[in-house]
């Protein structure tokens, strides 16, 4: 399976792979570590088997976020997607502070010497599958805009790392004996690192959304431009735009001739709005106010837009 070329894969579709392959390799690592006796493929597998609850999770987003708007919701449910990616954020960092936390009380444990090549071979077996997975998780959220998936794919790379940490203890000890255990350790808790790292990233990215920060600067001026290239249009004023559910609602004002009828005037509306579309597909939402447009008044002066240095983006 190629995780860069695949078109076909859903949000769904997807998370429901994941949810098939946490299943198995959770059972096969629990089942593997209480027959041999090994803590470190035992603590993997409920690892895996708690990435079940985070692709709940958006199984559970997917379906709320796409509802049409209703009465209670007129700007329709796309936070709902940002809300899981907060949730997924949280959980992947209690699970960098649980692989510290673990790895810190096993340095004083004694290390058994290992039983069976079985849940070493698991281990080592989880790491390609969680990386495509990763990956594979990671390109659709990034093609549909939804920050939940991207967060789950990080969820999907936290069990390979801690995979890696497990094949690699186990690894060591297999060859050097009991003695060398504390590289399983050490590893575990580089791995925390970066973990807790991809955490904090999900969480600012989420915060982002929800505090309605602007889109980055390099779509605002394709925005801008499409806007400007519309015939019709004079000039255009405050723009307001914002990041919901990985994707953008804006309302901008622009002058016409004030010479023009309605229809005109909605006709050119229609136009930019259809050009900004083509330019920027994230733009779902647009409002357009159209001003007459007065030849003896200077230019008004540009809306200030918040958020203008730069965007948090999909990881």
């Amino acid at each position: 399976m190629d995780p860069t070329a695949p078109t076909r894969w859903t949000p769904r579709s997807v998370t429901w792979l994941g949810v098939a392959c946490n299943a198995l390799l959770g059972a096969a690592k629990i089942l593997a570590g209480w027959a041999f006796g090994s803590q470190a493929i035992l603590a993997d597998g409920f690892h895996s088997a708690s990435d079940l609850i985070t692709d709940a999770a958006v199984l559970a987003g997917i379906g709320a976020s796409t509802k049409p708007a209703d009465a209670g919701h007129p700007y329709g449910h796309r936070r709902i997607s940002t809300l899981v990616a907060l949730f997924v954020g949280v959980a992947l960092a209690g699970v960098a502070a649980s692989i510290a936390y673990g790895a810190v009380l096993s340095f004083r444990k004694p290390h058994e010497p290992l039983r069976s090549l079985l849940p070493l071979v698991l281990a080592a077996g989880t790491i390609p599958v969680k990386e495509i997975l990763f990956r594979l998780t990671r390109r659709v959220g990034r093609r549909t805009a939804d920050p939940s998936l991207v967060a789950n794919a990080w969820h999907h790379r936290s069990d390979a790392f801690t995979s890696v940490a497990a094949a690699v203890g186990l690894g060591v000890v297999a060859v050097g004996g009991p003695g060398w255990a504390f590289v399983d350790e050490l590893t575990a808790l580089v791995l925390a690192t970066f973990l807790a790292i991809a955490a904090g990233r999900i969480l600012a990215g989420s915060a982002a959304e929800l505090i309605d920060r602007a889109p980055a600067v390099e779509t605002l001026a394709a925005i801008e431009q499409a806007v400007a290239d519309t015939a019709g249009v004079h000039d255009f004023h405050a723009i307001r735009a914002r990041k919901i559910g990985g994707k953008v609602d804006m309302d901008i004002h622009v002058l016409v001739e004030p010479e023009l009828t309605v229809r005109e005037g909605h006709d050119i509306a229609s136009a930019v709005e259809a050009r900004v579309r083509r330019a920027q597909p994230d733009v779902v939402e647009m409002v357009v106010h159209i001003e007459p447009y007065e030849h003896n008044d200077p230019p008004p002066e540009p809306a200030r837009k918040d958020g203008d240095d730069h965007e948090i983006e999909l990881l």
